[in-house]
C-alpha cells in the first residue's frame, strides 16, 4: 500500500526555486510529525526539515535554514517543501517521511513510512 508520494523535483539553476509536495494517506498524514530527508550520491541520507502536527512547529537542518520552508495542508493530506536560493550542494533525492514513532524528529529511524523519492538537481 502506497502511503506517501512525492512530486515537484527537477532541474534548476543555482539561485532558483522548487516546491516539493508529498501526498499522504489519511492514516500516514495523521502522524504527529512529517519530515523531509535527502540523500546525495555517495552520501548518507540526512534530515532536511520537519513539521509537528499539534502545534505546527518546524525544525530545519542548519544547511537549509532561511532558504527552505516546510508546511502542510491538512485538507489535502499534503506536506510541502518550498526551496529557495538553491545551491549545487542541495542536489539529492528528496524523501518524504511520515508515521512518526516519537523521539527526535531529525532521526530517520523514528519514521515508519517513506515515499519513493524525487530527484532535485541544481546546476552551477
Amino acid at each position: 500500500q502506497v502511503q506517501l508520494v512525492e512530486f515537484g523535483g527537477g532541474l534548476v539553476q543555482t539561485g532558483g526555486s522548487l516546491r516539493l509536495s508529498c501526498v499522504a494517506s489519511e492514516r500516514t498524514f495523521s502522524s504527529s510529525a512529517m519530515a523531509w530527508f535527502r540523500q546525495a550520491p555517495g552520501k548518507e541520507r540526512e534530515f532536511v526539515a520537519a513539521i509537528v502536527k499539534s502545534i505546527g512547529s518546524t525544525a530545519y537542518a542548519d544547511s537549509v535554514k532561511g532558504r527552505f520552508t516546510i508546511s502542510r495542508d491538512n485538507a489535502k493530506n499534503t506536506v510541502f517543501l518550498q526551496m529557495n536560493n538553491l545551491k549545487p550542494e542541495d542536489t539529492a533525492v528528496y524523501y518524504c517521511a511520515g508515521d512518526f514513532l516519537g523521539g527526535l524528529v531529525k532521526n530517520e529511524n523514528q519514521y515508519n513510512a517513506w515515499g519513493q523519492g524525487t530527484q532535485v538537481t541544481v546546476s552551477s
